[in-house]
């Protein structure tokens, strides 16, 4: 490994290098001369070995803080990611199975035309409620509580498992509170015991109070002339009806880098983490397992469970695991750049608002993380996460994506 100390105009660059993937690299400096990067980290790891840990830029847009070795940031959805194998946890531990009701675990659930929603459609995004129709209250996402039994008596826009729809933020409490009921704990204290401690992971849903000076706040995207209209970004602006209007805009006025924000177990989109520890969290899974779960287990959470032409609420064709997204192209899209995630067809993680990623790919034992807080165009990635994942399967002799997904060379 190299040691990395290299100083742009745009920021100092550290960490540590494979030369192997000095491609990441160049890429990674790229992004802060001409893509916009403000602050950021990228780590990957093969077999369990770290092979790329960068970190550089700022922590605030005045660019007065350097973004240091420990800096974290909100992750967004990667943090649907983490939550999901809560879940799988409990489904290794016998707690319940995918296709068991969720009326079994979550009695107040199976109202309103939901009785018939499974484990498994709570985890794909089919289960069909992405989206509140009445107005939340103020601070709706910080009580646990309230927003449950809100999931509970909403109508789902669509009978569950018959489609599928992002559910942008609702994941984490359909999901969340089946973690909750059957392990008796918390979203985030199941996650910390059964994942950040025993990977050492500087991860958290739910961010202690001491941790609150290591947090670069996300610097949100400012649309330009010249910035892609979106059908996603049609329905917020022409119909408030909208799932998609819904799903974004109707959240009782919450605001992510507020401390008690960070501070709540928001597990569809609230962790706190650094790239290292995105990478350290997949390595298991790119591995087979691990210690964690079995090889059936990790084929089974990876494998596309849902795709549609067009998502109910991103409003675009998706492809989903079982709480995982799976490579996305788009790109033939008017405005696909960024509405895409292209990784291999056996690669598996989640994207974060803005452009952050995570992911584990077993057929190359390759565990991969990025954040950063200069948010991006769209809701998957952009050019930034995109150009580091393209360098990362190059570097590995991946040849060609063209077919949608990254494949070896012949």
């Amino acid at each position: 490994m190299e040691t990395i100390d290299i100083q742009l105009d745009e920021g100092r660059i550290q960490g540590t290098l494979d030369p192997r993937f000095t491609p990441v690299l160049d890429a990674f400096i790229e992004n802060f001369k001409a893509r916009g990067e403000l602050g950021a980290s990228i780590a990957l790891s093969l077999g369990g070995r770290p092979c790329v840990d960068l970190w550089g830029g700022h922590k605030d847009s005045a660019r007065s803080e350097a973004w240091e070795a420990d800096t974290v940031s909100l992750v967004f959805s990667v943090t649907k990611a983490a939550t999901a194998l809560c879940a799988h946890h409990l489904m290794h531990e016998g707690a319940f199975a995918l296709h068991d009701p969720v009326r079994r675990i979550w009695p107040e659930f199976a109202q309103a035309g939901k009785e018939d929603a499974t484990v498994a459609m709570m985890l794909n995004h089919s289960v069909g409620v992405p989206a509140f129709r009445e107005a939340l209250k103020p601070g709706a996402y910080l009580d646990w509580d309230y927003m449950v039994e809100r999931l509970a008596q909403e109508a789902p826009f669509w009978t569950p498992g018959v489609r599928n729809g992002y559910h942008m933020m609702s994941f984490g409490w359909t999901v969340g509170e089946l973690v909750r009921r059957a392990s008796g704990k918390s979203l985030g204290t199941y996650f910390k015991e059964h994942f950040a401690e025993p990977l050492g992971l500087d991860f958290a849903i739910g961010l202690p109070t001491k941790d609150l000076p290591r947090v670069a706040p996300m610097v949100p995207f400012k649309p330009g002339p010249h910035t892609p209209i979106t059908d996603f970004t049609k329905a917020l602006l022409s119909d408030p009806t909208s799932i998609s209007a819904l799903s974004l805009l109707n959240s009782g006025g919450h605001d992510s880098n507020a401390p008690e924000a960070l501070a709540a177990e928001l597990g569809g989109g609230g962790g706190v983490s650094n790239a290292r520890s995105v990478a350290k969290l997949f390595a298991p899974l790119a591995a087979g397992g691990g210690a964690l779960f079995t090889r059936d287990e990790v084929a089974r959470m990876g494998a596309v469970s849902a795709a549609t032409q067009q998502d109910a609420t991103l409003l675009i064709p998706s492809r989903f695991a079982l709480g995982f997204m799976k490579s996305m192209d788009n790109r033939a899209r008017p405005h696909g750049a960024i509405e895409s995630c292209v990784l291999s067809e056996t690669a598996f993680g989640h994207v974060g608002a803005g452009g952050s990623l995570g992911f584990a790919d077993p057929a190359c034992d390759l565990a991969f993380g990025y954040t950063m807080n200069a948010m991006g165009a769209g809701l998957l990635l952009n050019d930034r996460g995109q150009s580091l994942v393209d360098a990362t399967y190059e570097s590995l002799g991946y040849g060609s994506s063209a077919s949608g997904g990254w494949l070896p060379s012949a």
